[in-house]
């Protein structure tokens, strides 16, 4: 169903909760690729809230966003907004998960003092953290991209670290410290693709 004006497709605009590189940009373009949807294109809506928003205003056609994860659970800042926005499921899906520790250029192990992510992020590292980064300081941020773009900018002191995706790590330019640092090595989240009912 899409809309043509002139003989020309428009491109479907899909919603993603995170920023570019983020978990659920890399499940938008999964489901894109497995629907062959040719022309798209993404608007990184960080919050699970941004997305039902814009979809419920027509400002986007898709929205994609996780709901649950295999081993950190419910992502509970998706709760609230689905049960405050009307919209249906057109799919559930899953995508294996690969969390990295990122840094600065020259950061080095020994420099970190905090560690910043999403909640989902830091709880399916639990053990590890505990493990490797007992010391150190745990902060939750709204999204696991959200917090490599802003490490990448200058707005975390240097000591600071970030988990993220690998894309995350080529986007911003940062380095991967250490990769594949969920506590189980398959680590599945199901993500929801919502349309307006």
């Amino acid at each position: 169903r899409n809309s043509v004006m002139r003989g020309k497709t428009l491109a479907i605009r899909i919603g993603v909760s995170g920023a570019m590189g983020s978990f659920s940009e890399e499940a938008a373009r999964v489901y894109v690729k497995k629907s062959r949807i040719k022309r798209f294109e993404l608007r990184y809506l960080i919050s699970v809230e941004n997305v039902l928003s814009a979809l419920e205003n027509r400002k986007i056609d898709i929205g994609i966003f996780p709901i649950q994860n295999s081993i950190g659970g419910i992502v509970t800042e998706a709760v609230r907004p689905m049960s405050k926005h009307v919209f249906r499921i057109r799919k559930i899906f899953d995508i294996d998960i690969k969390q990295n520790l990122l840094v600065t250029k020259y950061t080095k192990r020994e420099d970190i003092r905090t560690i910043v992510s999403h909640d989902q992020a830091l709880k399916q590292c639990r053990r590890y953290l505990k493990r490797k980064w007992a010391g150190v300081k745990l902060k939750t941020y709204e999204d696991t991209a959200k917090a490599a773009e802003d490490l990448a900018s200058g707005k975390f002191s240097k000591s600071t670290a970030v988990i993220a995706s690998r894309t995350a790590a080529e986007v911003y330019k940062l380095k991967i410290l250490e990769a594949d640092i969920q506590d189980i090595k398959t680590n599945l989240t199901t993500f929801i693709v919502a349309v307006k009912s």
